[in-house]
């Protein structure tokens, strides 16, 4: 088994982003900000708010988490749009009420929708570029290959599916109104798999040799899970991201990528 380690690309990202950060702050005097607008009590989103904060912490980046009911959300994104310390803003995912998701992500000022959900958002998403990054660390080519992706939801499977077609790949979607994952996973080269439904692929609907990322995430008897099933690596044929320190890792990285990104626009528009 060949082992698609995230977290050793990761820790190369980390130190180039810290390296920005400070020139950031001591050449332009721009102090990149965060804002994570959190409506639910869910373990598996503290998790990831908590790792966003320490990872902010390392590289110098502020990350205010703004705790609200939802009814609050539209004042409070509006006035973190107008708040110049601030260059991006989150709301994380799942709301209480999902009905609103597209509503209320929508209201993010493109030049701060570093989640990249709004309907014109000046960023690539930040799993589907992690994912990118992640397959182009260890040289997977995905030209003339199968690419599946398993599911379509707005945070990894809809952009992802762009990101490729932007590239030149059009990749096979497998979603529950297809109802087709059993026929598609076998013929797939690259499985790309985002569905938040633990053990939705087992071994034997893998191909051999085939490339495996789990992008999937989800809560089991208290502990964090994704979508592959235990027997997955148990083969030694695949190329797969491991249980732990796969995609995660490098979300959190092309997160604060794009807030550097959004705090250097600024900086070049102070210096303009």
């Amino acid at each position: 088994m060949r082992s698609l380690n995230g977290s050793e690309l990761a820790g190369f990202i980390k130190e180039r982003q810290a390296h920005q950060v400070r020139g950031l702050r001591q050449a332009a005097g721009v102090a990149p900000k965060l804002a994570i607008i959190v409506t639910v009590d869910n373990p598996v989103i503290d998790v990831y708010v908590r790792l966003k904060q320490r990872y902010g912490d390392d590289i110098l980046v502020d990350v205010e988490v703004h705790r609200v009911e939802q009814p609050i959300v539209a004042d409070l994104v509006a006035q973190l749009n107008t708040d110049s310390s601030v260059h991006g803003i989150i709301i994380q995912l799942p709301l209480a009420d999902t009905a609103e998701t597209d509503t209320l992500t929508a209201l993010v000022d493109p030049a701060k929708d570093v989640d990249g959900l709004g309907a014109a958002p000046d960023f690539v998403p930040a799993t589907p570029l992690a994912i990118q990054w992640l397959l182009a660390g260890y040289n997977i080519e995905l030209r003339d290959k199968q690419v599946l992706i398993v599911g379509r939801g707005k945070l990894v499977g809809a952009p992802l599916e762009k990101l490729l077609l932007s590239t030149g790949i059009t990749p096979r979607v497998s979603t529950r109104q297809t109802n087709d994952l059993a026929e598609a996973c076998p013929e797939a080269d690259v499985i790309i798999t985002a569905t938040g439904m633990p053990g939705i692929i087992t071994a034997d609907m893998i191909k051999s040799k085939a490339v495996v990322v789990d992008a999937g995430v989800a809560s089991e008897d208290g502990k964090t899970v994704g979508d592959l099933g235990s027997d997955v690596y148990e083969r030694d044929d695949l190329t797969i991201t491991p249980a732990k320190g796969g995609v995660g890792p490098l979300t959190v990285c092309a997160l604060f990528d794009n807030v550097i990104l959004a705090a250097r626009r600024e900086a070049d528009t102070l210096a303009s």
